[in-house]
């Protein structure tokens, strides 16, 4: 209703899932993703994948070898900014440890509906299976770790690992970051992957799901992770939650540039197993 004093709730909600407003200065965090994905473009010339006749359905496949297992990578921004080329420098770490990384973009928010991303998402994991006969580790961030969770509890990941990510989408409702995504609670419900079913030995795909998350980041953000992880872990899955120390919503992604972090040897690991 036009006018309407928005409740406690909603403004405890907005508060804790607006990462932008609640890290003042991720503009700089993302000044630095911009310049490092260029570098790391031109260090390491990426192959562009189209996985749909769509402009944005297009990956970038930054290749370790002809036989060399894939990992990957689904942006976050919400379903609703960025592309693929604000992350191809989360390549060059992998690619040291002998994995590639396909990054893709998709459709945004509000000018397709979330349904269509996850779609789009699992069109480009289906293209990197296909191509290489396995299913690959999907890794993401934010909405990226929402639709990695979407690609395990479907079967067509080996495994997930999930950076910040979003399972329940219902408490999106009431926020800002709905007028983009046009969520209704039923269809927040429906795409959420805590109501998914959990993946296990009976199914095809992998059973492993990591839930990381940064240790500054707000409470509801620590909470999704941890929940997942122990919601899934009730069902049989394998899953591991972690929250490092000192990070934030987006300098979470921080270890993924280092060759030697745990993130990275653990993505690998999972990789090649």
């Amino acid at each position: 209703m036009a006018g309407k004093t928005p409740s406690t709730s909603t403004k405890r909600l907005e508060a804790e899932y607006n990462n932008r407003a609640a890290v003042p200065d991720h503009p700089v965090v993302m000044a630095r993703w911009k310049a490092d994905a260029e570098a790391a473009r031109a260090a390491h010339p990426p192959t562009a994948l189209p996985y749909g006749s769509g402009e944005r359905e297009v990956m970038d496949l930054f290749e370790a070898g002809p036989d060399a297992p894939v990992a990957v990578f689904l942006h976050g921004g919400y379903w609703q900014a960025l592309d693929r080329s604000w992350f191809s420098w989360v390549a060059p770490a992998l690619l040291r440890h002998g994995v590639s990384v396909a990054v893709p973009s998709y459709d945004l928010a509000p000018h397709v509906r979330l349904g269509r991303i996850i779609g789009q998402a699992r069109d480009a994991v289906e293209l990197i299976r296909a191509r290489t006969g396995q299913r690959p580790v999907v890794f993401g961030h934010s909405a990226g770790g929402h639709m990695s969770a979407c690609m395990l509890s479907e079967g067509r990941a080996s495994a997930a690992v999930a950076i910040s990510g979003l399972f329940d989408l219902e408490p999106l409702v009431p926020t800002s970051l709905n007028i983009a995504l046009r969520l209704d609670a039923r269809e927040a419900a429906a795409l959420s992957p805590v109501h998914w079913p959990a993946p296990n030995g009976s199914t095809p795909g992998g059973t492993v799901l990591d839930c990381v998350v940064g240790a500054d980041e707000t409470a509801e953000f620590v909470r999704q992770s941890r929940d997942m992880a122990d919601l899934w872990a009730d069902r049989g899955v394998e899953t591991r939650f972690e929250a490092l120390e000192g990070l934030n919503h987006f300098t979470v992604l921080d270890p993924l540039a280092d060759p030697d972090s745990a993130l990275v040897l653990r993505i690998a690991k999972l990789a090649k197993a």
